[in-house]
């Protein structure tokens, strides 16, 4: 009997582990390809010149074409239009007042909505037995043409933000003057190494460095310090739980390659919540429209410092049983790794 049962463990606790990891698997699975699977135009709100008549049949269509992808607004004219593209009031919008229908959109902004609304304008330019010209108005450069460089940011925001918390924790324990000032030291100089690289190296973006430089130092200290503060509060516990939240949420949610608008409602706005999402949009904000459509992402990433801030100070005050002495090399080495 006592073989029997012995031997009915390792088999139920193979049975139990196969059992879980694979349910985690389908979770990573969700996390990772649902919000590109349901992701497409909502709600996209592009303007529309010409006449009223014009207007309410190019928006008709539209309508008809892709139900409710779209949000038509009125402009008076062509310039007003490009205004409104150029500090991301709208995505694009369409050109009635000619015998062409043109197109104007903003690859910079996203190219899957650039896309988006091209197609739509062939659809309306079809509609009223019309040709079709596209004017992108805030085009990505030549050397980034689909804007890979900015668009891949999620996961190196992520790595920059978990892995010096854990670096210099776990190499300076105890120093906490050390670890901050290492923190927040990395921030602005990875920031900096970041921009540098995406302009000079890979050619994506033609504008200064140092505001893409702050703006990626922000989304990496809006990770790092609180990342680093809540391992002050709460040991490795209550840093793996954090950052497993910023890999397995904040990465896929973030939207930086396609745009939060292309995503489902409910997963960009957790996504735009979280330092990586907002992040993004703040890097491109700062990097093709002169900080158009920044500042929303820019309050949120500095409440993020904030409260890394806070709790970071408060750490010492807190009861000694309130929170771990001494977290371990080996504790504070329980960082999430992305498939």
């Amino acid at each position: 009997m006592t073989r029997t049962a012995s031997g009915a463990k390792p088999a139920l606790t193979w049975l139990g582990l196969t059992v879980a990891l694979s349910v985690i698997l389908v979770a990573l699975l969700m996390l990772f390809i649902s919000p590109s699977l349901m992701a497409g135009p909502r709600d996209l709100h592009i303007g529309l010149v010409g006449t009223p008549d014009q207007v309410q049949s190019a928006a008709q269509l539209l309508e008809e074409d892709s139900p409710g992808a779209f949000v038509p607004e009125g402009y008076d004219d062509v310039a007003d239009l490009e205004q409104a593209i150029r500090e991301r009031e709208v995505v694009g919008g369409f050109d009635l007042t000619e015998s062409a229908v043109t197109v104007y959109v903003a690859g910079a902004g996203s190219t899957a909505i650039a896309g988006a609304v091209s197609t739509a304008g062939a659809s309306v330019a079809a509609g009223i037995g019309a040709v079709l010209e596209v004017v992108d108005v805030v085009p990505l450069p030549d050397t980034d043409p689909t804007g890979v460089g900015i668009g891949g940011l999620a996961f190196p925001l992520v790595f920059g933000g978990i892995v010096p918390a854990v670096a210099f924790r776990s190499l300076l324990p105890g120093r906490r003057g050390w670890i901050f000032a290492g923190l927040t030291g990395f921030s602005v100089i990875g920031g900096l190494v970041v921009a540098v690289v995406l302009k000079y190296v890979f050619g994506s973006f033609t504008g200064a460095v140092l505001p893409v430089a702050l703006s990626v130092a922000l989304g990496i200290a809006a990770l790092a310090l609180p990342l680093a503060a809540l391992n002050e509060c709460f040991g490795a516990k209550g840093f793996t739980a954090a950052a497993m939240v910023m890999m397995f949420v904040g990465n896929p949610f973030a939207g930086i390659g396609t745009g939060a608008q292309w995503l489902p409602g409910g997963v960009a706005l957790i996504g735009q919540l979280l330092p990586p999402g907002s992040a993004g949009t703040l890097v491109r904000s700062v990097a093709y429209f002169d900080g158009a459509g920044g500042a929303g992402a820019a309050m949120i990433l500095l409440a993020w410092v904030a409260v890394g801030l806070v709790l970071w100070f408060v750490a010492p005050l807190l009861p000694r049983n309130a929170r771990p002495s001494v977290t371990t090399q080996a504790e504070a080495s329980e960082v999430p790794v992305a498939a």
